[in-house]
């Protein structure tokens, strides 16, 4: 079984809507994630004061098993097309949260 990591970097559409933008993906999103099978855990950071303001100021990193990790991946994209991953109006999609799946070298 192979492990990687999916990393995403986003944030909130503006400073007003931050509190609804963490309450949905630590209460709804993270949760409905985790529940794809191949995804294993999660934790999100958040920067520190006087990081480039122009970055995205968010970072989760899901880990994932699997014998293809990109089929992990199909899944949740499968699972948002039909409705079954709930999106928020609170994040950032100009420019577009960044999603880079990473694979652990053994």
């Amino acid at each position: 079984m192979r492990k990687g990591l999916m990393v995403v970097q986003s944030g909130p559409i503006e400073p007003a809507r931050e509190d609804e933008y963490n309450d949905w993906y630590d209460n709804t999103h993270l949760p409905q994630v985790l529940a794809v099978p191949g995804f294993v855990a999660a934790r999100r950071y958040r920067a520190r004061s006087g990081a480039d303001p122009a970055l995205p100021g968010y970072l989760a990193i899901y880990e994932i098993e699997a014998d293809d990790l990109t089929d992990p991946v199909k899944e949740l994209r499968a699972r948002s097309a039909a409705g079954e991953i709930r999106q928020s109006g609170a994040v950032r999609l100009d420019p577009p949260p960044v999603v880079t799946l990473y694979e652990l070298m053994e």
